[in-house]
């Protein structure tokens, strides 16, 4: 046995060690990034915060909760309460929307009650759907929002 051979054994461990953790973070990457309108299927508390900016430079402050149920087919129902510039209505507010989930786990919805004007957002679905972190795209938002599964239905 020469001088070179245990250093070529331990390079070749090396490579294959290595190779392993390519093939496999590439099929984790593969995975993490196959997601549908099934991935988020269940309800989901959202807390949301940011600022309307109004004509004229005022700008509404924004802090919030909904509790937001995804059907699995592109479908929302939502409750929320909602404070502006502090004051909160009573009680929690009805809503529905319509969802997509794209395969890269990058989506967007669109949420509508009665009287107002619908808000549209984009996110992202992260944590294999347990996590959604979202962004309101109309004019004037600067809202974000953040919300965790609270349960899944069964099929």
């Amino acid at each position: 046995m020469s001088l070179r051979e245990p250093q070529t054994r331990r390079l070749q461990a090396h490579f294959f060690l290595l190779t392993l953790v390519v093939v496999g973070s590439q099929s984790l990457t593969a995975h993490a990034s196959s997601c549908s309108n099934r991935t988020i299927k269940g309800t989901y508390a959202f807390t949301i915060h940011g600022q309307i900016f109004l004509a004229g430079g005022s700008a509404l402050l924004i802090d919030g909760l909904a509790k937001t149920t995804f059907d699995g087919n592109g479908n929302i129902t939502q409750l929320d309460a909602v404070a502006i510039n502090g004051n909160v209505p009573p009680g929690w507010r009805p809503s529905t929307g319509t969802y997509s989930v794209n395969p890269d786990c990058t989506g967007t919805f669109t949420v509508s009650n009665g009287d107002q004007p619908p808000i549209h957002a984009q996110m992202i679905v992260a944590q294999s759907g347990n996590t959604i972190h979202a962004m309101v795209i109309d004019p004037g938002f600067a809202t974000t929002s953040d919300a965790e599964r609270v349960s899944t239905p069964k099929d």
